[in-house]
């Protein structure tokens, strides 16, 4: 098998006043050469749901009649071997004092993403890593995240970091499960509870993951490794 990986990232509520409680990174990765089957997969539950190929699965879609589907997006994850997520959380972003540490928020956001990262990145491997589109600001920071990631690992030559790049998640299936995932745990890490299909989408996460969302993981754990951040690494 090849050691090249394509790593999906996406972000909730990373803004510093955006009035939300909770912040979370995500990523789900799997090797290159598994992305097509994954992708073929996946659309094949979109279709045996009744939804067309470029439908676009996300969170924010998540309701009572589209409850199955879901559960079956998520299930896939799990059932597949090569897929794999890693997730930070900050559950409150009012404890942050980027003063006190010399640094303002976009600065403590792209130690946060190599935080999130760097448990996925071995030295001996090559990546290549898809960030979510999301403002006009967004090349800005794929040049800034790709200087820290290359710095961070001492990869001068670009032969680990071969690519970091902006795509949209409507066209990405395994961008959409990322997407899944890190809502489910904003939604929880916010104190929601006002749709019962969103409910049931976090409790199946309970369950398939064997965690409680609310805790960290083992640094090493491979299939659903989460670190719940304590401000120890401003």
């Amino acid at each position: 098998m090849s050691n090249t990986y394509n790593v999906y990232c996406d972000e909730s509520c990373h803004l510093e006043n955006d009035r939300q409680k909770a912040m979370v990174l995500g990523a789900v990765w799997c090797p290159d050469e598994k992305r097509i089957e994954i992708y073929k997969r996946l659309r094949e539950i979109k279709a045996r749901h009744g939804f067309d190929l470029d439908f676009e699965s996300k969170w924010t879609k998540v309701s009572p009649s589209k409850l199955e589907f879901y559960l079956d997006f998520l299930d896939y994850f799990f059932d597949d071997d090569d897929l794999h997520f890693r997730g930070v959380i900050i559950p409150d972003k009012s404890v942050l004092d980027h003063q006190m540490h010399g640094q303002d928020h976009d600065t403590w956001y792209y130690k946060m993403y190599f935080t999130l990262l760097k448990v996925i990145i071995d030295p001996a491997s090559r990546y290549r890593i898809y960030l979510d589109i999301k403002d006009t600001h967004g090349q800005e920071k794929v040049e800034k995240l790709k200087d820290v990631l290359k710095a961070k690992n001492y990869d001068y030559s670009n032969r680990i970091i071969q690519n970091v790049q902006r795509v949209r998640s409507h066209e990405i299936e395994i961008l959409q499960l990322t997407d899944l995932i890190i809502g489910g745990l904003s939604y929880l890490h916010r104190d929601l509870s006002d749709s019962s299909a969103k409910l049931r989408l976090i409790e199946r996460l309970r369950d398939r993951s064997g965690y409680s969302l609310l805790r960290n993981t083992l640094y090493r754990e491979q299939k659903f490794n989460l670190l719940v951040w304590n401000g120890g690494e401003q």
